[in-house]
């Protein structure tokens, strides 16, 4: 049974990651190459989609590590797990702190309504968002790392 549940986490903080990574580097590049506003009109749109899917992703990702390392405390790669959750909980006081307050506002954007500053905003939230990736990349690579 702890090898069902070593391998579910993985999968789901993997499939996490590799939808913050498309985000990173493949929807906002395309975003940012569209002409006129329909850029902007595609951030807001996936803030509001992402912003309702990914909270609940992130929380089950972790609550899943967390029940790996208590089932499997006694396992090797123990410290992985733990050390691997520790970095889901930094992603998610990173988003919380750093991500979410510029996506709040992003979300409700419109051209007619959107701050002179608005590109500024979403290139801090982009810079944010390559440090989380980064963060979960590597909490992704240790619960590999303890599979073997």
């Amino acid at each position: 049974m702890l090898n069902a549940l070593e391998v579910f986490t993985t999968v789901v903080v993997g499939v996490m990651v590799g939808v913050e990574f498309s985000v990173a580097f493949v929807m906002n590049r395309i975003f940012n190459a569209l002409p006129e506003d329909s850029g902007q009109l595609g951030r807001a749109h996936g803030g509001r989609m992402l912003g309702a899917v990914m909270p609940v992703w992130y929380i089950s990702s972790l609550v899943l590590v967390a029940i790996w390392a208590v089932a499997g405390w006694n396992h090797d790669g123990t410290g992985l797990v733990v050390t691997g959750g520790a970095l889901l909980i930094v992603s998610v006081i990173m988003s919380i702190l750093l991500l979410v307050p510029i996506n709040n506002r992003g979300k409700t954007w419109t051209p007619d309504n959107r701050p002179a500053d608005w590109k500024q905003q979403m290139n801090r939230w982009d810079r944010f968002h390559y440090v989380r990736v980064a963060v979960i990349m590597a909490a992704f690579a240790l619960l590999v790392a303890a599979l073997t």
